[in-house]
């Protein structure tokens, strides 16, 4: 099969185009999908550099979770068709600790196992969706599993509702784009930050007004003016957790899921325990998370932008223009 396989970390000149890589077996309790589309994620380029860095050094060349085995198959992003039984399926990317409910990942296709950046791959049968009744079309599918997956368990863990107010960060990112269109869908009031050159594309995502972080105007300041907010959904973190954390109603939720504008913060505890604020991390999802995800899919209720398709053969030219990070929505390569 044709297949881009990581040979080292490095550049994207560890990429490397295959023609004759072998197909996948999957084993017991195990389903084999015909990759039909795969979107791309920072993680990628990320796990490719190594920049993970691990708990005892920060310096590390790591994936995700540690150490990982090269030659690796990257791309957590899989819509496809299961083979034997011929159902589009969208593929739940997540390398569960156990089988309980409310299992954290510990693992990613793509990372610590094989992904979809190829013909073909092997997934565990119970986390193979059939979503052939769904009206996303397949590059829309694979748009779904890790940002709108990573999405999706921010705000079931920050319980946000139809009718509140949840402040978006890094809203024209994957993640954030996804979270704005699944806040919307479920009834709540998504305030975007964002640049003034992207506004009007994060607004068609379902944003109910943008905070523009170039205005002039702190981002802070900006955001007063919306009154207390119910929550905030953060994939940047840095400065404006101390900046924004004032304008949470008591009660409010803060979650995060990223640290691109800085992982070292300082903030007033005060603020916390005497307005009963909950900080909450959120890392990807679980089984429960995603079958809403599926059930959204199937229900339309959300369709993800697609910025570009490209073909596999050609991945480290769409990885070159997705790290350009000039685009809305997701880059998709089709094998």
């Amino acid at each position: 099969m044709t297949a881009v396989v990581l040979a080292r970390h490095g550049g994207i000149e560890a990429l490397e185009l295959h023609r004759d890589w072998p197909v996948p077996r999957p084993g017991p309790g195990q389903v084999l999908v015909r990759v039909t589309a795969a979107a791309l994620n920072n993680t990628d380029v990320w796990t490719r550099e190594g920049a993970y860095g691990t708990a005892a050094d920060p310096h590390a060349l790591s994936g995700w979770r540690g150490p990982i085995a090269f030659p690796r198959i990257q791309g957590g992003d899989i819509a496809g068709v299961a083979v034997e039984s011929g159902r589009r399926v969208l593929v739940d990317p997540a390398i569960y600790q156990d089988g309980s409910r409310d299992a954290p990942p510990i693992g990613l296709l793509g990372s610590e196992a094989d992904g979809g950046f190829a013909e073909y791959v092997v997934a565990p049968a119970d986390q193979v969706h059939d979503v052939t009744a769904s009206p996303l079309s397949d590059e829309e599918l694979a748009c779904l599993p890790v940002a709108y997956g990573t999405a999706m368990g921010m705000l079931e863990r920050a319980g946000l509702k139809a009718g509140e107010t949840v402040l978006v960060t890094g809203a024209s990112g994957g993640v954030g784009a996804a979270l704005v269109q699944l806040a919307a869908a479920r009834g709540a009031r998504a305030y975007a930050v964002t640049s003034a050159a992207k506004a009007s594309a994060v607004m068609e995502l379902g944003a109910s007004g943008v905070i523009l972080r170039d205005a002039g105007a702190a981002v802070a300041a900006q955001a007063r003016e919306l009154g207390p907010l119910d929550a905030v959904a953060d994939v940047a973190g840095g400065p404006l957790l101390a900046d924004l954390l004032p304008l949470l109603r008591d009660d409010g939720r803060w979650v995060i899921a990223g640290a691109v504008a800085g992982a070292l913060v300082q903030l007033d505890l005060r603020r916390l325990y005497l307005h009963n604020i909950r900080l909450i991390g959120s890392s990807m999802h679980t089984r429960p998370h995603f079958a809403e995800l599926v059930r959204a899919a199937l229900a339309g209720t959300v369709r993800p932008p697609v910025a570009a398709t490209h073909p596999l053969t050609s991945l480290s030219e769409a990885q070159q223009q997705f790290l350009r990070h000039n685009h809305v929505g997701k880059i998709v390569v089709r094998p």
